[in-house]
C-alpha cells in the first residue's frame, strides 16, 4: 500500500489537504487534525477538514461537496480513513459507497482501532490505495495525537521566557516581564493549540497566574475552548483564592496534610490523587492519566523545579525558549533545577528545529536528542 513514487500533482493535492487540516489546529482535540481533497479529471471537486470532535470528518465534508463527481475520483487525505464506529460512521465505508477509485493517504493512523484497517478495507473494495505522501508533514501536524496513541502520553512542550544568560526569574521570584509583548502574544497562540497547560504549585504561589487564552481573535478560532489547567501540587498547598482555580482546573496531588480536598473541590476544581515518586507526584503517571483523558498536546509553563524534574525523567519532547536581550545575573533563577550531572557525557543534547525573531526577542524551538 506504500507507493514508491508520486506525481507532482499528487504532491500539490496533498499539500492542499494539509492546509485544510490546519484549520482544525485549535479545535479538533482529542481527535487528530485531518484534511481531505477529492480530485476528478485534474480538478478539485471537494474539500473538507475535520474541525471538532463529534462532527463530520474531513472525508465526509469533501464527499458532500463533491457530490456525484466523487464517483471515479481520487481522494487525498492526510490521515488514513477511519474504519471503526466512534461518534461518526467509518470514513472508509463512505469513500467506498461514493465510488472513489483511488485513495492517497499521507500516513497510517496510529490509533490501534484503525492502524491499517481503513486502508485494507478500501483495498478490499477494489480501490487503489497508496500512503506515505508528505508523511513527515502530516506527522508534525498530529504530534500529540500520535504520542497519545503510541506512547500513551501527550506530546510535552515546555515554554520558557529567559534572559540571554538563561535566567527565568530574579532571586526573589519576580519574573514579570522578561520578554516583550509580541513574545507573550505568541505564547497565547501556543496555549490555544494545546489541550492542557501544566504548571507547578511554586509558579502558582509566586505569580498567581490564570493560565488562560486571553487573545480575543484566538478565542474566536478556538470557539471559546480553553485548555485544561493542570497543577502539580503534591501536598495541596493551593490557596483557596488562587486565580487558577475553577471548573477547568485539575490538581494532581499525593497527600492532603491540611485536609483541603473538600474546600478545593468546592471551587469547581477536579482533584486527582496519584502515586508519589521521591515524595512528589509521579510525573510519568500524571502524563499517562492525562492521556487517558484525551490530552494530546501538553504545554508546560512552570519554574525550574518542575522543568528540571521533567528533564531528569526525559519527559520533555520540545522546548520553546523565548530569549530576551537582557541580563539578570548569576543569583537569578535558571531554567532547570539541578539535573544531577557529574560528567559531560550526561548532558542533554538538543536539536534546533526553528529559530526566529519575535519583537525584540528570539524564539528557539528545540527537541531533546535522547
Amino acid at each position: 500500500m506504500v507507493a514508491s513514487a508520486f506525481s507532482a500533482y499528487d504532491y500539490q493535492y496533498m499539500a492542499e489537504a494539509l492546509r485544510l487540516a490546519e484549520q482544525g489546529i485549535y479545535t479538533t482535540t482529542p481527535n487528530p487534525r485531518v484534511g481531505c481533497v477529492i480530485v476528478k479529471d485534474g480538478l478539485i471537486v471537494g474539500r473538507g477538514a475535520h474541525l471538532k470532535a463529534g462532527e463530520p470528518h474531513a472525508e465526509v465534508h469533501a464527499l458532500r461537496q463533491a457530490g456525484a463527481f466523487a464517483r471515479g475520483a481520487d481522494a487525498y487525505v492526510t490521515l488514513e480513513p477511519c474504519s471503526h464506529f466512534g461518534r461518526t460512521p467509518p470514513c472508509a465505508d463512505a469513500l467506498v459507497q461514493a465510488g472513489i477509485k483511488r485513495v492517497v493517504a499521507a500516513m497510517q493512523d496510529p490509533n490501534p482501532q484503525v492502524a491499517g484497517n481503513g486502508l485494507r478495507r478500501l483495498q478490499a473494495a477494489g480501490i487503489e490505495v497508496t500512503s506515505g505522501l508528505l508523511e513527515a508533514q502530516a506527522q508534525i501536524l498530529n504530534q500529540g495525537f500520535i504520542s497519545r496513541m503510541t506512547r500513551q502520553r501527550p506530546y510535552v512542550r515546555s515554554k520558557m521566557g529567559a534572559s540571554l544568560d538563561g535566567r527565568t526569574a530574579l532571586s526573589n521570584g519576580v519574573s514579570k516581564w522578561i520578554t516583550s509583548e509580541p513574545a507573550r502574544l505568541d505564547v497565547q497562540r501556543w496555549r490555544a493549540q494545546s489541550c492542557a497547560i501544566l504548571t507547578g504549585i511554586g509558579t502558582v504561589l509566586a505569580d498567581d497566574p490564570q493560565m488562560t487564552v486571553r487573545d480575543s481573535l484566538l478565542l474566536d478560532k478556538t470557539a471559546g475552548r480553553q485548555p485544561l489547567r493542570v497543577v502539580v501540587d503534591s501536598h495541596l498547598r493551593m490557596p483557596l483564592d488562587a486565580k487558577i482555580l475553577g471548573a477547568n482546573t485539575l490538581i494532581a496531588y499525593t497527600g492532603d496534610p491540611q485536609q483541603k480536598t473538600s474546600a478545593l473541590e468546592r471551587t469547581g476544581a477536579d482533584l486527582m490523587k496519584l502515586p508519589e515518586s521521591a515524595g512528589y507526584v509521579c510525573l510519568s503517571g500524571l502524563l499517562r492519566a492525562l492521556a487517558e483523558r484525551g490530552i494530546n498536546d501538553l504545554m508546560v509553563e512552570a519554574g525550574q523545579g518542575l522543568n528540571g524534574a521533567l528533564m531528569r525523567e526525559k519527559l520533555l519532547d520540545e522546548l520553546l525558549i523565548y530569549y530576551a536581550p537582557v541580563i539578570l545575573g548569576g543569583d537569578a533563577h535558571g531554567m532547570f533545577a539541578s539535573l544531577g550531572l557529574t560528567e559531560m557525557r550526561q548532558r542533554t543534547e538538543l536539536k534546533i528545529i526553528d529559530m526566529r525573531q519575535i519583537g525584540s526577542d528570539i524564539l528557539i524551538r528545540l527537541t531533546p536528542q535522547c
